[in-house]
């Protein structure tokens, strides 16, 4: 981290720390208040901000637990991209309900986010599928992600057959990749504070809106 970025970060570990969260000044849009936890992360020079762990389970209750790169909050939700056949895949299909946990401590900070998932329209996986590096997008179809492989060789020569097969910038989105938006039914910001006295402030959906509610920690 540079200099900018540890008094950056010490602003608002300090700001966090002291002041905390509070109902009075909590935004109607928890969205919005996710977008900049985010931003305040990114501004402090945290490596990967965008890091979220994702829960998924298979419809028998089952769970599993991985980190990957969240990509972005719509008005509708938060987005990620995957392969569809891979085991998160897999369980989203058939129990769409997940749950994700981004988590700075450098900051003190921590969201959790819960709620039902759906996949994203053509365009819109194509759309970011399209912003990927080729290296990437060549890496999508070699790797049957989940499932098991033979040999480290055996991964690289598949890159390399697509590699061949895809020349140039034109490389097709897999039919078995793509986007999930995760429609948020309750969102919990969680800001470290003296004395472990931690401010937990949940938002639950109620139709249109949200209700706010004020946790012990």
């Amino acid at each position: 981290m540079s200099l900018r970025s540890n008094i950056r970060a010490l602003f608002t570990l300090g700001r966090g720390v002291v002041k905390g969260i509070s109902e009075l000044t909590a935004t109607d849009d928890p969205l919005a208040m996710c977008r900049d936890w985010i931003e305040d992360a990114r501004q402090a020079g945290i490596f990967l901000p965008e890091r979220v762990n994702l829960a998924t389970a298979t419809k028998d209750g089952i769970p599993s637990a991985r980190m990957m790169l969240h990509k972005g909050i719509d008005d509708r939700g938060f987005l990620f991209y995957t392969n569809y056949e891979s085991r998160k895949g897999r369980e989203l299909e058939e129990n769409p309900r997940a749950a994700l946990t981004f988590h700075w401590s450098v900051l003190e900070r921590q969201i959790r986010v819960e709620g039902t998932v759906e996949k994203l329209s053509q365009e819109e996986s194509v759309a970011y599928f399209s912003s990927r590096p080729r290296g990437s997008r060549i890496g999508a179809w070699a790797s049957d992600q989940s499932r098991a492989v033979e040999s480290r060789e055996r991964l690289e020569q598949r890159f390399r057959e697509y590699d061949q097969k895809y020349p140039g910038e034109s490389v097709p989105l897999p039919p078995f990749w793509g986007g999930w938006r995760l429609d948020p039914q309750r969102i919990e910001f969680w800001q470290g504070r003296l004395n472990r006295l931690h401010d937990r402030l949940r938002y639950d959906r109620k139709g249109d809106g949200w209700e706010i509610s004020r946790l012990n920690p």
